[in-house]
């Protein structure tokens, strides 16, 4: 929940206010968190040469690398004997030097060992300092504790460049699980080590927050208790589990006071009559999916507090419509209404799709993207000032400080995952009184991230397509078979049709073998001509790529190849072959998304997913699921299980907070108590008020869900 902007630069007098922001959250910040709010730089032993790794891994505060949890371990479990290990395994044992062989130039130099049974082992240093370095570390004849990988070579067992070689006094404080980090070029483990018992050292006693009887039921430790446990043992579940919850209890209390805060608030009523949306033109009736949304979005823009609705649809259910009426209802009332898109190439064909759907209704629709310049733009803002531009549909620049509406009612924002809290918030605060919020996103979430996500909205769900949509049917083939599927393009050319071609990268690179959008338009065109094949990517200017989907979308080019810059909003009903190279290297939700740019149309629809050679086992899950389903929401719930704690949905949801220490999997188990136990504080505790308030505070601090800074201060 914190209000953080990721991508998209709101303007310079935006980024003053922020920074801002960002002191008066430094002011309101409980003291006892400000140790672990100090820069890395902080900690003895940080320079800038260890700064850049850390950097690279966003470890740039205390806390930062108190929350880089360990991803794994490595199990040091002591052995007496080395018949007891098999080789492969991570060995820790007490071992006697009693040779030293070799230490040519080019040659590694080994150290002959014996354990207490008499078993010997070759322990091996390669480099130049390997001889002298081997013997200081195991004198002929004194016994140490060795641990490190125990490998075959032939019929000799040996140990190369063993992890740990310790007197054995100092090799029983080895511990038996060690854990293992992310680390980056420039760091090792070792060292992260070090700098997280150092931050470990700054960490206060912290009050609780947790609701006792549900602490004692789980059996869990004190906050501080649990993060130095999970550093020493990061197969402590009890410990892992605890921080997980308090990650999620933060952002479900934040949810909380946005969504109380949101109904203490007076908006302005907007009440439609009905005249304009009955003049709507439509080549078929809604569906009930669509009636049902339509209908509770009227609800509650009928009243006086402001609506925040959240609209999922899948791909093709019809959601733009749905807001259409919601905007003309907004209009209707007297008011205007805002639509917001992630990018140009959607906030163009929003501009045109709206355009056409109005025909023949007086209202007038504009948009604002950064393109428009000198008089055009000039004559969109006095429109907004006075009243006669009814409904604006524009990119961020519709945030900016130039911009004001005479009488802003409902904004729509499309697309919601690619904006953060902010940026919907600086819209907002376009408007005399708060106006109704309705965000949609074509990206379906699983049931428990729309919880963490999106909790402080009423959600309405399309689950219904319109008439004519046809299925689309999804195949997958080896990458090997390439010039077949240029073969069955060919004929789909000749038939009239058009197709996407989509790859993962722009250029070719020589450290990756992923397909080169670039690379593959001008093998195609040595095929089909110059002319016949378009291409779009996201380094491209503007007009540039707009000139491309024009053409496309006039039937003049059959084949877009692109990179996922057609992920959203592109509608060209006559393409109805989607080819997607590299399938393997996408996430769920992207496949799906790329998927629903066909079957828009009354056509037979194919997609194509050519994956590699080597698949995971996750890679093939992924594939068969695609070609199993249609279903948006299915292929949500799923990705969220298949990718366990990888990156949720495919990408990033930029913009959102991210969660650290609550894998997907603790999330589906811990969001509904987070939720009941945030609930009750809100509701029966007093909030933030009370005493257990206070400590709810600092958690809110601690987790950086504190974007509300102003509901905290009327807490």
């Amino acid at each position: 929940m914190r209000a953080r902007i990721h991508g998209l630069s709101a303007g310079r007098r935006f980024a003053s206010r922020r920074l801002r922001s960002r002191a008066s959250d430094i002011a309101m910040r409980p003291e006892l968190l400000n140790p672990l709010f100090t820069e890395v730089r902080a900690l003895k032993g940080v320079g800038p040469q260890l700064g850049r790794p850390l950097e690279r891994l966003g470890l740039a505060r205390v806390v930062d690398l108190l929350f880089h949890l360990p991803t794994g371990w490595t199990d040091r479990r002591r052995i007496d004997r080395l018949e007891e290990a098999v080789p492969g395994d991570v060995v820790t044992v007490a071992l006697t030097a009693t040779e030293y062989r070799g230490g040519s130039a080019r040659g590694p130099f080994r150290v002959d060992a014996a354990d207490g049974g008499g078993d010997h082992v070759a322990i091996v240093f390669f480099g130049r300092n390997g001889p002298g370095w081997a013997r200081k570390l195991l004198p002929l004849g004194e016994p140490r504790i060795v641990s490190g990988k125990l490998d075959r070579y032939g019929d000799t067992l040996q140990i190369v460049h063993p992890d740990h070689v310790l007197p054995p006094d100092e090799g029983a404080a080895l511990p038996e699980r060690e854990p293992v980090y992310g680390l980056s070029e420039g760091l090792t483990g070792s060292r992260l080590q070090t700098l997280i018992a150092a931050a470990a050292e700054r960490l206060p006693t912290l009050p609780e927050w947790i609701e006792p009887s549900l602490k004692a039921t789980r059996d869990w430790p004190g906050f501080t208790d649990a993060l130095r446990r999970i550093h020493a043992d990061p197969a402590d579940a009890k410990a892992r589990e605890r921080l997980a919850y308090d990650e999620v209890f933060a952002n479900q209390l934040a949810i909380m006071l946005v969504r109380q805060s949101t109904r203490r608030r007076r908006g302005r009523p907007l009440a439609g009559d009905g005249r304009l949306r009955a003049m709507l033109r439509l080549p078929y009736a809604p569906t009930g999916a669509q009636d049902r949304a339509g209908a509770e979005i009227d609800g509650d823009m009928a009243q006086a507090t402001p609506m925040l609705r959240l609209l999922q649809g899948d791909v093709g259910s019809g959601k733009t419509l749905v807001a259409l009426r919601a905007l003309l209802t907004a209009v209707e009332a007297g008011a205007q209404g805002a639509l917001l898109a992630p990018t140009e190439i959607l906030a163009r064909q929003h501009h045109e799709n709206l355009s056409r759907m109005l025909s023949g209704v007086p209202v007038t629709i504009a948009i604002l993207t950064g393109r428009e310049k000198g008089r055009v733009r000039e004559s969109v803002l006095m429109g907004l000032a006075d009243g006669s531009v009814d409904i604006l549909i524009g990119t961020h620049a519709i945030f900016q400080d130039a911009v004001r509406y005479r009488s802003l009612g409902l904004v729509v924002v499309d697309e919601q995952h690619r904006f953060g809290v902010a940026q919907r918030l600086m819209l907002a605060a376009k408007a005399e009184v708060p106006p109704h919020l309705l965000v949609m996103t074509a990206t379906p979430i699983p049931r428990t991230l729309t919880l963490t996500t999106h909790g402080e909205m009423d959600v309405s769900r399309l689950d219904e397509m319109p008439p004519g949509r046809q299925p689309i049917e999804t195949r997958v083939m080896s990458a090997e078979r390439l010039g077949e599927v240029v073969d069955g393009l060919a004929r789909h050319v000749e038939a009239g049709g058009q197709a996407y071609w989509v790859c993962p990268l722009v250029e070719e690179s020589e450290s990756s073998d992923q397909a080169a959008a670039e690379a593959r338009a001008e093998t195609l065109r040595l095929r089909f001509g110059h002319d016949r094949i378009g291409l779009v990517h996201g380094r491209m200017k503007g007009p540039d790529k707009d000139a491309v989907m024009a053409a496309f979308a006039a039937g003049d080019i059959p084949v877009l190849v692109a990179t996922t810059v057609i992920e959203v909003g592109v509608d060209v009903p006559n393409a109805t072959l989607m080819i997607i190279e590299g399938a393997d290297r996408f996430g769920l939700a992207q496949l799906h998304q790329l998927r629903g740019r066909v079957g828009r149309g009354p056509g037979r629809s194919v997609c194509l997913l050519l994956r590699g050679s080597a698949l995971s086992e996750t890679s093939r899950a992924r594939l068969a699921l695609m070609r199993e389903t249609n279903d948006g929401f299915r292929i949500a719930e799923e990705d969220l299980r298949l990718r366990g704690a990888g990156e949720l949905l495919g990408t990033r949801q930029s913009g959102e907070s991210r969660f650290r220490l609550a894998t997907p999997e603790l999330l589906q188990s811990l969001v509904p108590a987070a939720t009941d136990d945030a609930r009750l504080l809100v509701d029966r505790d007093g909030g933030l008020a009370g005493p257990r308030g206070d400590a709810a505070r600092t958690a809110l601090y601690l987790f950086e869900r504190d974007a509300g800074v102003e509901l905290l201060r009327s807490g």
